[in-house]
């Protein structure tokens, strides 16, 4: 039997929230990410994309190409929260959702015709809910592989809807005139490769033989592909399958050398990757500290907690001795910090328990737990309504010449996992 696999992505994720949530941004050019020279483009609304702003690129080239574009600093908490009501439509039509990012998720919906109708059916209800319950647009791809529905949901961005029949020869027949940049694992130097060889599409790839296709991209690579050119792909959708980290990281302006604003940014990123945490549900044992020099060297220095958490002031103060042991700083300077935290697992089994036992440091401890979350829990509702900058801790605040919307240290950029 033929799977139904539907492929699911928010257009414009970030921008689309900002457009949505300010109405003076709806028609306007937005780029979110940080503002500096050094600052990269998180995302880029669809009327900044024709200037040629993409994701990933220095902000300071996203300028050059769109001038007039309105530059918003991201609110990585808020996309959480957005991002759990987008998972509550996906998990209502279907119990097996993998989820690849904040706004980009796999759908299995084999078997669901008797409840919500078939596959294009379904891509249509949640079409229909997104744009409904969230002010969003979808794109959805249909198709019975995932990584088929994949291309398919990208091809008519935004608000697109492609389907892909599982009849015999429609797989192939729908990926033979697409590039075969459209493939995963093409990346620059094989796609240089391959066209060497005179290969441009998925179609003229599937016909060379796979002897000739690995003496140009190896024999693995030859495998892999010719597999995905005829549509194979066996993969299932896995639901259970949780982030392996959540972080946020900056890059300055200039390069810092004093520890107490390396500590003020980094205690920036973990209210923020902190605010992440609680809008998808969970909490986190290892906090990661990533120092990068002015010369471009990395070190990162890491510590697992006794309990789980999300609480921003615990992980900045871990965060502050990490960073106490980090070398050199004074005389290298440093062009980048971050935060990363992983060990994850859902709240309600980090929850502490019994509290009226054990030691008195012991309860102290998970009081001053259950009270920091609480308070983030409760600055997290404030920022979705009224912005970010309407809550910020005093040591953020003292002696700023930022604009009254922007934090006092030189950028701001968290990041998401790579989808």
């Amino acid at each position: 039997m033929a799977r139904t696999i539907l492929h699911v992505d928010l257009d414009a994720f970030y921008a689309s929230v900002e457009q949505r949530d300010d109405p003076r941004l709806r028609g306007r050019p937005v780029i979110v990410g940080g503002r500096s020279r050094r600052g990269v483009v998180c995302a880029a609304s669809y009327e900044a994309r024709p200037f040629g702003v993409r994701s990933a690129m220095p902000m300071v080239t996203a300028l050059e190409k769109c001038p007039d574009a309105v530059v918003v600093s991201p609110r990585m908490g808020h996309y959480a929260v957005v991002s759990g009501q987008f998972f509550a439509i996906l998990d209502s039509l279907s119990p097996l959702v993998e989820g690849l990012s904040l706004d980009e998720a796999f759908l299995d919906v084999t078997g669901e015709e008797r409840l919500f109708g078939d596959g294009p059916a379904i891509a249509r209800r949640i079409k229909q809910r997104v744009r409904d319950e969230l002010s969003l647009v979808a794109s959805v791809g249909v198709a019975p592989v995932k990584h088929v529905a994949k291309i398919a949901s990208d091809l008519r961005k935004p608000d697109g809807l492609v389907v892909v029949g599982a009849g015999a020869g429609e797989v192939e027949s729908f990926l033979a005139p697409l590039p075969v940049s459209r493939l995963w694992g093409v990346g620059r130097v094989t796609g240089e490769a391959l066209g060497r060889a005179g290969i441009a599409t998925i179609g003229e790839l599937r016909r060379v033989g796979e002897r000739a296709l690995a003496a140009r991209v190896g024999a693995d690579s030859a495998r892999h592909l010719l597999e995905l050119a005829r549509g194979e792909d066996a993969r299932p959708v896995e639901p259970d399958r949780a982030p392996v980290s959540l972080g946020s990281e900056d890059t300055f302006e200039r390069d810092l050398y004093d520890r107490e604003r390396l500590w003020e940014m980094l205690l920036l990123q973990a209210d923020s990757a902190c605010a992440r945490l609680r809008g998808e549900g969970l909490r986190a044992r290892t906090v990661t500290v990533k120092i990068k020099y002015g010369n471009h060297e990395l070190v990162t220095r890491r510590t697992t907690l006794p309990r789980a958490t999300a609480d921003g002031r615990l992980v900045g103060t871990v965060a502050r001795e990490l960073l106490a042991a980090v070398p050199a700083i004074e005389q290298r300077g440093v062009r980048l910090t971050g935060i990363s935290l992983s060990g994850l697992g859902a709240a309600e089994a980090a929850r502490p328990r019994q509290l009226a036992l054990g030691l008195p440091e012991e309860r102290a401890e998970a009081a001053a737990a259950a009270r920091g979350e609480a308070l983030g829990a409760a600055i997290d509702q404030i920022a979705a309504r009224f912005g970010k900058a309407a809550v910020q801790r005093a040591v953020h605040l003292e002696g700023t010449e930022a604009a009254p919307d922007q934090p006092k240290l030189p950028v701001r950029g968290g990041r998401l996992r790579p989808k």
